[in-house]
C-alpha cells in the first residue's frame, strides 16, 4: 500500500539497482557469427554491416584467439562460396576439403576448446540462392533434407560440435539426427533454426555471403511473420525429431515468440539478433540519432529477458568489451 511500499527504493543508486537486476549480460550468453572466405590475408568489411568482416582462414585463426581471450567461447560459422563452385544440388557443401570443413579445422586447431557451430543450408552453395534443390521453380523438400543430412555428417567429421540447420525444410532434423547416429556421431549436437521467419531484416547477411535468392523469395519455407502458434508447433516437432537447442530468428520483432517457446519447451532457446537489427543501430548511431552502446545493451537485455539462453549477435565483441 502506498506510501508504505515505494518501488523507487530499489532504484536509488547503481549499487542497489545492480543487486536486484533480474537479467545480466555476460560473455557466456553469446554465439559469435563469423563469415569465412577463400584467400590469404583477407579481412573485408561488409558494406551493409559496418565494422563486421569476412575473414580468410589465416585471419580467422587470429580472430578466434582474440574472441577466446575476451571470454567468448562459441562461434557460428558461415562461408562465402565462389560462384564457380555453386550448383543446384550444393555439391560443394559435401566436399571434405571445402571451405566450411577447413574453417572448422582452423578454429579447432587454433582454440580446441572453442565450441564450433556450423550453418547447414544450401543457399551459400546454390546457383539459385535458395535453401533447397530447385525444380520447375519449386523448392524440393525431401531431396534437400537428404543433402542437408550429408552436409551435417561432413561437418561432424571435420570436427563441428553442433550443426545448425537454417533452411526450414520439413523433417530435416530427423534426417540429420538419424544419419549422425548411424555414423557414430552421437555427441554431435543439433541447434535447429526452428522458428525462422521470412523476414525483411536479412538483407545485410545476404550481402555478406552473396546468398540472396536468384528468383522469388523464401516464403514457401520460412515462416509467415504474422503467425505465432505455428512457431510453437514447428519447435516442438524439431525437438521430437532430435534437436538439442532451438532458435528463433530474427530477434527484436519476435520477442513474443521467444517467450512463448521458452514457456513451451524444456531445451535451451537461442535467439539470432540478425544483420538488419545490427545495421539499423550502426546506421542510426553514425547519424548521431541514438546512443550506440546504450541501445545495443538494451536490445541484448530485452532478448535475454524474453527467455533466450544464448544470443547469436554481431555485437558480441562490442558488448563484451563494454561490460568488462
Amino acid at each position: 500500500m502506498y506510501p508504505l511500499r515505494r518501488n523507487r527504493r530499489l532504484r536509488t543508486n547503481e549499487t542497489i539497482r545492480s543487486l536486484v537486476r533480474e537479467n545480466i549480460i555476460s560473455p557466456n550468453d553469446f554465439l559469435v557469427p563469423l563469415f569465412v572466405v577463400e584467400g590469404k590475408g583477407v579481412k573485408e568489411e561488409i558494406a551493409s554491416m559496418p565494422n563486421y568482416f569476412r575473414f580468410s582462414l589465416d585471419l580467422l585463426e587470429k580472430e578466434v584467439k582474440e574472441l577466446w581471450k575476451l571470454g567468448l567461447k562459441s562461434v557460428l560459422l558461415f562461408v562465402k562460396v565462389p560462384d564457380n563452385l555453386k550448383d543446384n544440388a550444393g555439391t560443394e557443401a559435401l566436399n571434405a576439403d571445402g571451405l566450411m570443413q577447413r574453417a572448422i579445422k582452423t578454429v579447432k586447431n587454433a582454440v580446441p576448446e572453442m565450441l564450433v557451430i556450423t550453418d547447414v543450408a544450401l543457399d551459400p552453395y546454390s546457383s539459385f540462392g535458395h535453401d533447397g534443390v530447385v525444380a520447375d521453380g519449386k523448392i524440393l523438400n525431401d531431396d534437400t533434407t537428404a543433402i542437408l543430412a550429408e552436409m551435417s555428417l561432413s561437418h561432424a567429421i571435420a570436427g563441428a560440435d553442433f550443426v545448425a540447420p537454417s533452411d526450414m525444410m520439413d523433417g530435416r532434423i530427423f534426417e540429420m539426427r538419424t544419419l549422425l547416429e548411424d555414423e557414430g556421431f552421437y555427441d554431435t549436437g543439433i541447434m535447429s533454426y526452428s522458428a525462422k521467419y521470412a523476414s525483411a531484416f536479412y538483407g545485410p547477411f545476404r550481402d555478406a555471403l552473396d546468398s540472396a535468392p536468384g528468383f522469388g523469395d523464401k516464403k514457401t519455407y520460412q515462416m509467415d511473420p504474422a503467425n505465432r502458434e505455428e512457431a510453437i508447433r514447428e519447435t516442438l516437432m524439431d525437438i521430437e525429431e532430435g534437436a538439442d537447442i532451438v532458435m528463433i530468428k530474427p530477434g527484436l520483432c519476435y520477442l513474443d515468440i521467444v517467450r512463448d517457446i521458452k514457456n513451451a519447451v524444456n531445451v535451451p532457446v537461442a535467439v539470432y539478433q540478425v544483420s538488419g537489427e545490427y545495421a539499423m543501430i550502426k546506421a542510426a548511431s553514425e547519424k548521431g540519432w541514438l546512443d550506440h552502446d546504450a541501445v545495443m545493451m538494451e536490445q541484448l537485455t530485452a532478448i535475454k529477458r524474453a527467455g533466450a539462453n544464448m544470443i547469436a549477435s554481431y555485437f558480441a565483441k562490442d558488448a563484451v568489451k563494454l561490460i568488462s
